[in-house]
């Protein structure tokens, strides 16, 4: 009989790559990884690794091995969530990763409920760009992704994990007001002379704000580059640089930006996802119904 720990650390190599990822991520010492796979592979009797330079390479047998063990890991989820259910009580404790926006407004009102409402249940938050958020869960770093998704550009689609849609909100080209530009701005045409504040490199965001860019004629001059929307609000505010921005950011805050609506008037998709064997979780259903909550409240403080 192979053992179910050693499966899994098989399974975590496949993922990272290395026995150093491997052990920093489970808090293990490199050389308790390397023993620990050394013993699976005399256990199964067959090879299971290659060495390619400092890199161990899986052979067709370990990878036969690597799928059974997620196949043993989306069944042991199941029966902990059948267990969970069986209870009067919704406990446990849920992993969640979420982008900027969302954790300054969404989850906010969501983690307040919950304490309401299921105090039993431990919520530990993390923020992650939404592309590595849904590669972490299914690689069951989290239990649950909020995720955004922008025209054009969809979020990756991984097998086992299950989506559903929360909410959607308006891009804008938030230019600097009045009192912060000598020169009054309110259109693509006069953003396009500006310096730009982008994400950086690789991010959804990003790739979408260029296009827009491309498609009205010109390649943006993007001298700023940082993931913290706080601090494009306050560059664009202070008459420093030109963004699109998720309407999200603006909830509960004044700004003296001058929002215009792009071309074509683009919205976000804001979206949740968690393994499929996780389905039917009761602590997964009562957060998503306080997001839902959450967000539904947002909307109508928008069109109140």
């Amino acid at each position: 009989m192979l053992d179910v720990r050693k499966l899994v650390l098989l399974r975590e190599l496949a993922i990272r790559g290395t026995i150093a990822a491997v052990a920093e991520a489970l808090s293990f010492s490199p050389s308790a990884v390397s023993q620990q796979l050394s013993a699976l592979e005399r256990e199964a009797g067959v090879p299971l690794f290659r060495r390619t330079g400092r890199r161990l390479q899986l052979t067709p047998q370990a990878e036969v091995l690597v799928a059974s063990a997620a196949e043993l890991l989306d069944t042991l989820e199941r029966a902990d969530v059948a267990l969970q259910s069986s209870l009067d009580t919704v406990s446990g404790t849920l992993r969640v990763a979420v982008f900027q926006s969302a954790a300054l407004t969404l989850m906010p009102p969501a983690l307040r409920s919950m304490t309401d409402e299921h105090p039993n249940v431990r919520i530990e938050m993390a923020q992650r760009e939404p592309g590595q958020a849904l590669h972490d869960t299914w690689a069951r770093e989290f239990d649950l992704v909020v995720g955004e998704e922008y025209p054009a550009h969809s979020a990756p689609w991984l097998s086992g994990l299950e989506r559903h849609d929360l909410t959607s909100d308006a891009v804008e080209l938030a230019l600097p007001g009045e009192a912060a530009s000598p020169h009054p701005l309110a259109t693509m045409q006069d953003a396009r002379t500006m310096p730009w504040v982008m994400e950086p490199q690789g991010t959804a965001s990003r790739h979408f704000a260029e296009q827009l860019c491309r498609v009205a004629g010109f390649e943006p001059d993007v001298r700023y580059e940082t993931a913290d929307l706080q601090t494009q609000i306050r560059l664009i505010e202070t008459g420093n640089a030109v963004a699109f921005m998720p309407e999200l950011v603006w909830a509960g805050r004044p700004t003296t930006c001058r929002l215009v609506t792009p071309p074509g008037a683009p919205r976000r998709t804001i979206f949740t996802a968690h393994r499929a064997s996780a389905s039917g979780s009761s602590a997964i259903s009562a957060l998503r119904a306080a997001l839902e909550a959450s967000a539904a409240s947002w909307r109508a403080s928008t069109t109140g």
